[in-house]
This record gives C-alpha cells, structure tokens and sequence, in this order.
C-alpha cells in the first residue's frame, strides 16, 4: 500500500495539542476485552439444503469466510425449536436446534470447526420470555388460576368488574397492549398473561426459584457442548417492579438521529432496568467463571441510560460487555461523536470495563443506508417503498469512514453480517413479504426490521445469489445486492470487503483493541482526530473528516489504511485514515 508523507506546518500545534481520554490496557487482556465479534443471522447467511432458510450446516460450510475476514468469535442470533413467530427470540425448548437450522449434532460440527479455525461461538440466550408453545407455558394454560405452572409466569386477574380490563396499562414493544387475556378450561374468559414482545412470547417470572435454576442449567447445557458465551436478550427486562403499577409519564430516550421509540427503548419504565437484574447476572459469572480459561463470557442487550446505569451491567462480577447502542445511534457529525466515544469510555472505565462499539445489527437499519440520508434525519425501524430513500453511494462512503473509525477504537466491537459487503437495506421490500411482528401489529406504522435481515449475497450469477442451492430465499433479494456479492469483491482492490480485512489486519497488528485514546486537537471543528497507542508502540492517528474541506496529515505520518481515496494525500469529507505517527 501507498504511503502518503504529506507535509503539515501545524505538525507540531497539533502534537502538543492532546487531550487524554483512556489509558491503554494491558497487550496480554483476556480475549473479549478486544475482541471483534461477527454477527450471524442464521436464517439470512448460509441456506445448505435450498430449502430458502439459512441453517447450521450452511454456516460450518462458509466459516472459512470469518477465519479470512480476520474476526475473533461469531455470535448466532437464535436457532433453537421455535414457531418462529418473532424469528426464533420465541424458544418453545432451550435445548434443541429447530429442524428448520439442523440438528443438535449440527450445533456440535459447527462448534467444533470453528475452534479449529480459532473462532470463538457465542449463542443467543433469550431469558425475558418463551414461545407460549414451550412446555412449561402450555402446562400453566392447562393448569388453571392460582397454580404452581402459573407462578413461572406473569399470569394477573384483570381489572374492571368481570376482568376484562388488562391489570394494568402497559404496552407491548411490538405495539398494542403487553396483556393477552386467556380462555380457561371452563371455555371462560379468565387471567391476563404479560407478554412485554409479541402474545407469542410470554414473559417469565424471574422472582421464581424454578426459572432461575433453569436458566442456569440451560447456560451449563450449552457451556458443556463448547460454546464460549452468551449474548443476553433483553438483558434489561426480566425484573418487574413489585406490584407491577401502571407506566406513568416517562422520558423517551431518543437515540440520535433515529425515530425508534418505542417502550423498548423508554427509561424509568417499571419494566426495564430494574435493579435485581443484576443479582441474577452475578450467578450467571459465577458459573461461567467455574469454567475456567479461556474465559467464558456474557454480552448484555441493554438498551439502558444514562452511561452510568448502562455499565453496572459490566461490573467486575456481572457481564463481560454491553453493546454501546449511544455510539450506534449517534448522528454523522463530529461533535456527536467525539462526545459519545469520551463518555463511553469514561464510564467504562469507572467499572474497569473494555466498551463495546456496535454500528449495526439485526434490529436497525444497517448503517450503510442510515447514513445515507441527511444528518438528523430520523430513520432506525425499516425502510420502505414509499419513504424517503438514501442516498447508497454516500450510505456507504459514510459507512466505510464509520467503521473505520469504530475498529480504531479501543475496546471490542461487533460486526453484523453482510455490512463487511456494504450491503444496504432492501428498503422495496413488498409488504406481502414482510415477516417482522412488529409490522403487523403497528398495522405497517413501524416497517419493521425486515430490511436488514434479507439473505447475504454470496456469488453474483448463482441462484439465490449463492445463499443456497436453490432461487429460493425466505425474504427476496433486492437485484442491487448482486453488486455486493462476496465474488465480486474478493481480491478487489478498494472493495468494502478488502477494506474490512485490511482494518482487520492493522487492528490486530497494532494493538488498536488494547490501546490507549487521545484526542487530537489542532484539527478544525468538524474533524475528528484520535490517537490510539502511546509510548511503549508507535502511535496511531486517525482521522475523520466530517467537513467538505480536505485536511493535511501530520509530517511523518504514514498512512496505513484508508476508508475512501485521498485527495492528493489529503483527506477528503466521509473518510477517515489510520496513519502511523511516530
């Protein structure tokens, strides 16, 4: 690769102009405290018998593309049995693989070749709520009010004068009320069960012994097949404020630059953030930590501010990471981030916690068509047809510079299949084909995250675009997805795909994950300049250029990757350089 030397008078100015901001953490860190963790979606990724479903055996097929992207673990969205009404987080049995994804013995291959390829697996655990098809939720139903099978759950005697009033005023994620009323053996309408998601997935009572030790058994289940950690659904939810009173006037959180607002993500909500969550997190380390090493680990969904209350979730004795959502949402703008990126790593450190960089997953619109829209334009929950539509080239420009930027940071971060392709939503999606509960109980008011979940494109001629044997894909393939198919990149120079391994390679080469971070100062307002390394390595410069102005790299400073073209040796608006500066 090139190296640029390009002058810069102010070369000194802004050497002396550092403002510290994280100490660098020791180069031998457990594993995760740095680790760049890829997301896999298994309907979306790998379809090995063409039947339109990605399965396990798919993904053991294809491993071979993580081990050469250069990532350290994946973690796999759920596969258990499920009636997939909410794509598998409704588990009607914690213990099995759901014949659409394969077989138990699939789970093991699968497992077993990616630590060949030094890969570490890290399963979903969704312990808010089952699919209401799980044994246990079908044996309270048939086993009347006021039983033991009840007790698992959130069964309550409805208000107004005969109970037809839900037992309180909560309302689901998915929308409508969080209260389904049940019939009872009688053929009488009887108690309301809390389904804070989809009435297929009702929410279990965490102050029960039963559902604690279950869980717990589950998590020894899967850590003795060889499994590495879990990513915790709803890690938030599962405790319900005593009494479970009625959701007053709350604060929205408002994630940056999006429109998703729903009680998903409100605080000071009886339902969310409650603080017994965190004793249960604590049993769960301890029997993660009774594994020994290499450490096991725990990865917290939880949509959960301020900073301060976020990062009790990664204290010493509860969870290894969180997902920093704050640095997810926030705006393409200079300011926004570097106030986002201070504040995550400050309270991290203040629990010695690594933070945990995230830009897109299975929930959001991918950032490669969020960023595509003017700053501030609110779009997170889907795409459509007749919305608005990004702009792709400058979604991915901007997406490229975004992930250039994330990766330099210290700390972990995750990877969510496909955007290593610059892959954009499907954002013409029929509304026929649409799958999201979401969609249809908001009666198509929320898209739904449909867009984001379309099967990855893998050979541009192939049926089904190399997702399967077959043409047939569970969601359609937008016809643009050809463009970013793995074939077409592979070897290309200056492909979104080259570009993710070359950050890749220099993140691991330079110790980028274990770094320290100081910000640059010298730079105009809408310039985002960071160090990361300090002393004991050559220091790294990266710089982010939000402005239409190009700007100069330090004398001395070799460039070692860039996001887009320079102009000249200069960086130009939407691209951030990583240069070595000694």
């Amino acid at each position: 690769m090139t190296h640029h030397r390009p002058d810069h008078e102010g070369a000194d100015a802004i050497r002396e102009a550092l403002t510290p901001v994280h100490a660098a953490d020791r180069p031998d860190a457990a594993w995760w405290r740095h680790a760049v963790i890829y997301q896999i979606y298994p309907r979306s990724w790998a379809d090995s018998d063409g039947d339109g479903i990605g399965d396990l055996p798919g993904i053991t097929a294809r491993l071979h593309h993580l081990r050469d992207l250069g990532v350290d673990a994946l973690w796999l969205s759920p596969f258990y049995t499920s009636p997939q009404a909410d794509a598998g987080y409704d588990v009607a049995d914690y213990r099995s693989v759901d014949p659409l994804f394969g077989t138990l013995a699939d789970a093991d291959a699968m497992i077993e070749r990616a630590h060949e390829f030094g890969l570490k697996i890290i399963v979903d655990m969704v312990p808010n709520h089952s699919s209401d098809e799980h044994v246990w939720f079908q044996a309270a139903l048939a086993a009347g009010p006021g039983s033991a099978e009840r007790e698992r759950y959130m069964f309550r005697e409805g208000r107004g004068e005969r109970g037809e009033l839900p037992p309180n005023n909560w309302e689901s994620v998915f929308g409508g009320a969080a209260w389904t009323r049940v019939t009872e053996a009688d053929g009488e309408p009887g108690q309301w069960y809390l389904h804070l998601f989809d009435p297929k997935q009702p929410d279990f009572n965490w102050e029960h012994p039963e559902v604690r030790a279950e869980f717990e058994a589950i998590l020894r289940f899967w850590l003795d097949r060889g499994v590495d950690g879990f990513r915790v659904d709803v890690a938030h939810g599962l405790i319900k404020q005593q009494g479970l009173p009625d959701t007053q006037e709350e604060r929205t959180v408002m994630l940056g630059n999006t429109d998703f607002e729903s009680d998903h993500h409100r605080v000071n909500t009886p339902y969310w953030d409650q603080d017994g969550v965190h004793e249960v997190y604590r049993s769960w380390r301890a029997i993660l930590d009774s594994y020994g090493t290499p450490d096991r680990i725990l990865c917290a969904e939880a949509w959960v501010e301020p900073q301060e209350r976020a990062v009790r979730y990664v204290r010493s004795d509860e969870m290894h990471q969180a997902f920093n959502f704050d640095f997810l949402a926030a705006p393409w703008d200079s300011d926004a981030l570097r106030a986002v990126i201070r504040s995550s790593l400050e309270a991290a450190d203040s629990v010695g916690a690594p933070s945990t960089w995230v830009l897109s997953n299975h929930d959001v619109v991918r950032h490669a068509s969020r960023l595509g829209f003017p700053v501030g334009t609110p779009r997170m929950n889907g795409i459509s047809a007749t919305d608005p539509q990004p702009d792709r080239a400058l979604g991915l420009q901007r997406a490229r510079a975004a992930t250039a930027l994330m990766l330099s940071l210290p700390g972990g971060a995750y990877i969510y299949q496909g955007e290593e392709l610059g892959l954009p939503d499907s954002t013409d999606m029929p509304a026929a084909f649409r799958q999201d509960p979401t969609f249809a109980r908001t009666a198509g008011k929320e898209i739904g995250r449909d867009g984001c979940r379309v099967p990855i494109p893998w050979e541009a001629d192939a049926p089904s675009l190399g997702f399967g044997p077959s043409d047939a894909t569970w969601l359609p393939q937008p016809a643009v997805y050809a463009d970013y198919a793995v074939d077409r990149q592979q070897g290309v120079d200056g492909s979104t795909l080259e570009l993710y391994r070359a950050l890749l390679h220099q993140r691991r080469m330079l110790g980028l994950g274990t770094g320290s971070l100081t910000f640059v100062e010298g730079y105009a307002a809408d310039v985002l300049a960071l160090a990361n390394g300090g002393d004991a390595r050559d220091r790294v410069l990266v710089v982010s250029n939000f402005g239409d102005t190009p700007v100069d790299l330090p004398a001395g400073a070799e460039v070692v990757v860039a996001s887009g073209a320079l102009d000249e040796g200069r960086v130009p608006r939407d691209t951030t350089v990583w240069a070595v500066w000694h």
